[in-house]
């Protein structure tokens, strides 16, 4: 496997706490790369370091092989989660200034590809100001790939998008991860992780909790659960092969015990009500993901069902 970017036993202190302990990973060259975490788990701190932003006080981390580099080097782009452009330069301007940031020589070209391709063409002698958030987000994004990084590092590329600019973006993504750009996701948004995602980490307390395939991740990480919803109200869902109760108001999610009689459950719950639909799938990455954050038992409303693996509603 050729690999984009390696930690090694990184370690990242600041004052009073540790951001980042023992930290170790390989992302694939040419994959795309989840990553994912909740606040304060040291997921920018790393992407920081992974863009030689910061350096680790232990361990190594390479870049395509390499360790010492500047943080303009030509091989990266990057959109932060905190926008950044010029409100009063105009788009191309922008565009033009960002190419000559990463010595790119006569970028018009690429220029007017990125404007066409991203649906901004229109508004190119436009001022930022002017510009919608979802089209400011559109020239952000042409900004980071202009120069045509090896590594691009996205944090939360969808925010500020529409539905509609949501999905051009993201089959933008996966045209340069197919041309063989190692793209690395940051985002809150499970499904869009598991949808799109080669390979998922995610981070807790500074350390690495998830590595791995998404689908490796479902077998690794739990049972079986069952989505159900009833025509009317039932009130909270509880039975003795129910390890956890997560109540979405039209939707209710049950965990379930190892080798849990599913066709027996269904009847049961057929006597409750007017079911509307029951499925069994395996966790999905946000199941999996508030499971670790906040634990077997969640807090928050809703009741503890009798088989003691007590669930609350989210």
């Amino acid at each position: 496997m050729s690999v984009a970017v390696e930690f090694d036993g990184v370690q990242k202190r600041f004052p009073g706490r540790t951001a980042v302990e023992s930290l170790s990973f390989q992302i694939p060259r040419g994959s795309l790369y989840g990553f994912i975490g909740p606040n304060g788990s040291g997921k920018t701190t790393t992407l920081r370091m992974m863009l030689r932003v910061l350096y680790p006080d232990a361990g190594r981390v390479l870049i395509f092989g390499k360790q010492a580099a500047g943080v303009v080097d030509d091989d990266t782009g990057y959109l932060p989660e905190e926008r950044g452009l010029y409100r009063r330069m105009r788009v191309v301007d922008v565009l033009r200034f960002h190419a000559q940031l990463k010595n790119v020589r006569k970028p018009e070209r690429r220029i007017e590809h990125w404007l066409e391709r991203l649906g901004v063409a229109g508004h190119a002698r436009a001022r930022i100001s002017t510009l919608s958030k979802g089209l400011a987000q559109r020239v952000q994004f042409a900004a980071a790939v202009i120069h045509d990084p090896q590594l691009l590092v996205l944090d939360e590329p969808f925010s500020g998008l529409d539905p509609v600019g949501t999905e051009s973006l993201r089959e933008v993504i996966l045209e340069l991860r197919q041309s063989g750009t190692t793209v690395v996701l940051s985002t809150h948004d499970m499904a869009m992780a598991e949808r799109m995602c080669d390979r998922v980490l995610m981070l807790h307390r500074g350390q690495k909790v998830l590595d791995g395939t998404v689908d490796a991740l479902k077998r690794e990480r739990g049972h079986d659960c069952v989505h159900v919803r009833f025509a009317v109200d039932v009130g909270e869902l509880a039975d003795p092969v129910v390890t956890r109760v997560r109540n979405y108001g039209r939707e209710q999610v049950l965990d379930l015990s190892p080798g849990a009689d599913t066709q027996a459950l269904l009847a049961r719950l057929m006597d409750k009500g007017s079911l509307v639909s029951f499925s069994v799938a395996p966790p999905s990455l946000h199941e999996i993901f508030i499971q670790i954050v906040q634990g077997p038992a969640l807090s928050g409303g809703g009741t503890a069902n009798p088989a003691g693996g007590g669930g609350a509603g989210v």
